[in-house]
């Protein structure tokens, strides 16, 4: 279950692993049924950034790699991430739903896409609502909204993660 708010995938096993926060830049995902928001953070960990919206490859195959991971794994690869953090859609109950089983899926197909660069699921609550709120209150709105607010749910989604790690340390 997902209990402490976060799960480490290692590559294709999907064994769960823990450890210390290490210095290096990390991507944060937020996937939805039609985009995938990215973001990217500093080596350092401080502050999570907007990069990208990739189209869902829903056509690809179980034998191949759909083009939104291989996108994923080419900026991770520019960027050179040690990790990347996926949003997991956790409803206000603490419970999961059928959405967060298709992310859990999704990130499982990653983490094997992306071995040995560990993915982690981090509890993405209310992500996408603040950062549309976010955008609202910058004058962002209509369809300009809808191309960056998944960029902003990812950086919700990192910035989060990344404060939650500092606050364990």
């Amino acid at each position: 279950m997902f209990g402490d708010k976060e799960t480490r995938f290692a590559g294709v096993q999907g064994k769960s692993v823990t450890h210390r926060f290490t210095r290096g830049v990390r991507l944060g995902v937020d996937v939805g049924q039609v985009r995938v928001g990215v973001a990217k953070c500093d080596p350092d960990g401080i502050l999570a950034s907007p990069v990208a919206t990739v189209a869902r490859d829903q056509q690809a195959g179980a034998d191949t790699v759909p083009a939104d991971m291989a996108e994923l794994v080419r900026l991770a690869e520019e960027h050179e991430a040690v990790e990347v953090v996926v949003g997991l859609p956790v409803a206000l109950n603490g419970r999961e739903g059928v959405a967060a089983g298709h992310v859990r899926a999704y990130a499982e197909r990653l983490g094997a896409v992306l071995a040995p660069r560990p993915v982690v699921l981090s509890d993405e609550r209310m992500s996408t609502v603040v950062a549309s709120r976010r955008l609202s209150e910058r004058g962002v709105r209509g369809r300009r909204q809808r191309a960056v607010v998944d960029q902003a749910a990812a950086v919700e989604i990192l910035q989060g993660w990344l404060d939650a790690q500092r606050r364990q340390t």
